[in-house]
């Protein structure tokens, strides 16, 4: 997310330099990917985690700024009139996936060139300009985090929206002049007949702003973040809009974005405010999160100790609302606090990662060994006596991985429903908790073969996970062993090639597992399994049960 310097100044006072600034941002939880100059202006390139959504505008950081600084925050009020359009403007037939849509009317615009200044700040974030009403939708966006789309309202059928599910088949051709193909999965902002956008992700071209285009509507809404999500996988299509509606937009902000952008347009494009309509089916429940030893929690979980008063201070520059004692409610921008250690991290991130010290935990056998490590522990050091590195992966793999390999006998089932789901993953399409260590192995030796390392025996230590159907709904967990090896064998101090590597060394290698943990040898039994070739390929038995696979 780029931020420009000076842009940021109009939310916040500002007293530090950009670099200052930088480093101030990076110690409460923003992290910095980059910091440049462009024209009169420093730009910051802001890593927002996916659960961070009200991070992604101007507003959005100077918050943030804000709170840290305890500087003012100047939040754009317009404070236009509304005139009301009655219930014939807006309807919404799936408030399931819309949950709040504005629509305002300007009448008798002028569309033509953007001025300079805002032409400036949008080429300072990434964004090119392209007339002056499509401009002030973008700058607003950018402002304060929450897409727009402009409409020409006379190409609108009756000139009125619905918004609904797409039918089965239905096409549209949006912005980019490309025809798609629509599911009954995804949202259609339409007119009386037709579709004139794909909500939460692109417009149509038919209903586009031209030059000759007079009369504009102005729609700002509220979607659901997954169905955006799957929209714009099933179509291929990331937007800027898409970005922010997947992770979250402020449903409470809708009308001061959209008086917002409709006051530029007033001014930048000579437009007449015409009729508002604000059709919102259905307030979201208001969250209480009960933190009854907040204090305490804080000095357990980071060692900091921060007193009430400043407890309650960054609590409430945060937005956050004091119920009733020890209870609170987060503001409607933030989507990614539920519980009280959610609290206990927007306090200690604000008080100051830095000041987080190092410190033993408590007890008499710190540092030792648990019971259960003692295997771990030799058989880490019996693999290592045969040439095996250690591989660390993450927990969580993508989709593309579905159905390639065997899971263990007594994980459920790897039908799709039976996954752990991530709601909101950290890596782009990896929303899968992992069935199996084999893809990270895999990929693993695919990073040691882009390194020209060709001899490679790896192993994992690490938990897998299936859908659970306990009564608590938590996932099923269980830590395996998984091994690979590849190429030849290699020998300190003799540069030439061994010989190659085969499933005797892997069965070997499996027997010295089982004798570091302390087992009877196991028995292989020929099998067929999903990903090891035929012939080629065991299970491995031990006291009469499937404990797992080996082969080529």
């Amino acid at each position: 997310m780029n931020i420009s310097y000076k842009w940021l100044k109009d939310f916040v006072e500002i007293d530090m330099s950009p670099l200052e600034l930088a480093e101030k941002l990076t110690l409460i939880g923003l992290e910095l990917d980059g910091l440049h100059d462009v024209r009169d202006d420093s730009v910051l390139d802001i890593e927002t985690t996916s659960n961070r959504g009200d991070c992604l505008s101007h507003l959005g950081v100077a918050r943030e700024v804000a709170v840290a600084t305890q500087k003012t925050l100047n939040v754009p009020e317009p404070g236009i009139p509304h005139a009301d359009a009655g219930a014939g403007l807006v309807a919404i037939e799936a408030p399931e996936i819309c949950h709040r849509f504005t629509a305002r009317i300007i009448r008798n615009v002028k569309i033509g060139p953007s001025p300079e200044w805002l032409v400036k700040r949008l080429e300072a974030v990434g964004e090119r300009s392209i007339n002056n009403i499509a401009d002030i939708t973008n700058y607003a966006m950018h402002a304060l985090g929450q897409p727009m789309h402009a409409f020409d309202l006379d190409k609108l059928e009756e000139g009125r929206i619905v918004v609904r599910r797409a039918a089965k088949g239905e096409k549209i051709t949006t912005l980019d002049e490309v025809e798609r193909e629509c599911d009954d999965s995804m949202l259609v902002i339409c007119d009386a007949s037709k579709p004139a956008a794909v909500g939460g992700v692109m417009g149509g071209f038919e209903s586009g702003i031209t030059e000759e285009t007079s009369n504009v509507l102005i729609e700002v809404a509220c979607f659901e973040p997954l169905n955006i999500r799957s929209t714009s996988r099933t179509l291929g299509l990331a937007t800027e809009a898409s970005y922010r509606f997947e992770r979250g937009v402020d449903i409470e902000n809708l009308i001061r974005a959209s008086d917002f952008a409709s006051a530029l347009i007033v001014e930048l494009a000579e437009g007449e405010l015409g009729e508002f309509a604000d059709v919102y089916p259905s307030k979201p429940e208001v969250l209480s999160i009960d933190a009854p030893e907040l204090k305490e929690e804080i000095e357990r979980l980071s060692g900091l100790r921060v007193e009430r008063n400043e407890i309650e201070r960054i609590l409430s520059d945060l937005g956050l609302t004091k119920t009733s004692q020890d209870v609170y409610s987060p503001p409607s921008w933030r989507h990614d606090l539920f519980i009280e250690e959610d609290l206990v991290e927007e306090v200690v991130r604000i008080a100051g990662y830095d000041r987080i010290g190092e410190e033993l935990p408590p007890g008499g056998g710190s540092g030792q060994y648990q019971p259960s490590e003692g295997r771990k522990r030799d058989l880490r050091k019996s693999l290592a006596t045969v040439g095996f590195d250690e591989a660390i992966s993450y927990s969580f793999i993508d989709e593309r991985h579905d159905g390639l390999f065997e899971y263990l006998p007594g994980l459920r089932s790897a039908a799709a429903e039976e996954y752990v789901e991530i709601r909101d993953p950290i890596i782009d399409g990896a929303t899968r908790m992992r069935p199996t260590l084999i893809p990270g192995l895999l990929e693993s030796i695919r990073t040691n073969f882009n390194q020209r390392l060709r001899d490679v025996k790896l192993y994992e230590l690490g938990k897998v996970f299936a859908a659970g159907d306990s009564e608590d709904g938590l996932p099923f967990e269980r830590e395996l062993l998984a091994m690979a090896l590849t190429g030849s064998e290699t020998f300190e101090e003799n540069e030439a090639p061994g010989r190659k590597l085969d499933f005797f060394d892997l069965k070997g290698a499996l027997e010295l597992v089982f004798d570091a943990a302390r087992l009877d040898p196991p028995e292989l039994r020929p099998c067929k399994t999903m990903h090891l070739q035929t012939g080629q390929s065991a299970e491995v038995v031990h006291s009469g049960v499937v404990v797992g696979y080996i082969g080529k």
